[in-house]
């Protein structure tokens, strides 16, 4: 199921719940995981595109290595708030995602988000 709030999201998460975050681009997928308190997410990994199969597979055998219960996919929106061609892909992959995976999907809006970390 694709969550358009998170706090809608949050809700539906079981207790010790770890979450798989996804930065997705046209050639790559960063992906960091977060501890059971949903507190602090690491780094782990870089797939590198091929086919949206292949992808799903790895992302799957990731998802069951590290128990995951749920996906939040970066979502690059516009500073005006404006959705434009990268948005509409991240979101036809969650799409995908979730007519192949059981798992929730959630979105985190990346506005300012290098400001943040910095």
């Amino acid at each position: 199921m694709i969550f358009e709030s998170l706090a809608d999201f949050g809700a539906h998460l079981s207790k010790n719940s770890r979450l798989l975050g996804l930065d997705v681009g046209s050639k790559t997928i960063g992906l960091a995981v977060s501890d059971s308190a949903l507190k602090i997410a690491t780094s782990i990994t870089t797939i590198r595109r091929t086919k949206l199969t292949q992808d799903i597979e790895n992302l799957s055998a990731i998802i069951s290595e590290r128990e995951v219960s749920g996906l939040v996919l970066g979502l690059p929106i516009s500073m005006d708030g404006s959705e434009g061609p990268a948005c509409q892909s991240v979101r036809q992959f969650a799409k995908n995602l979730d007519e192949r995976l059981p798992i929730d999907i959630a979105f985190w809006d990346e506005r300012l988000s290098t400001s943040a970390m910095e």
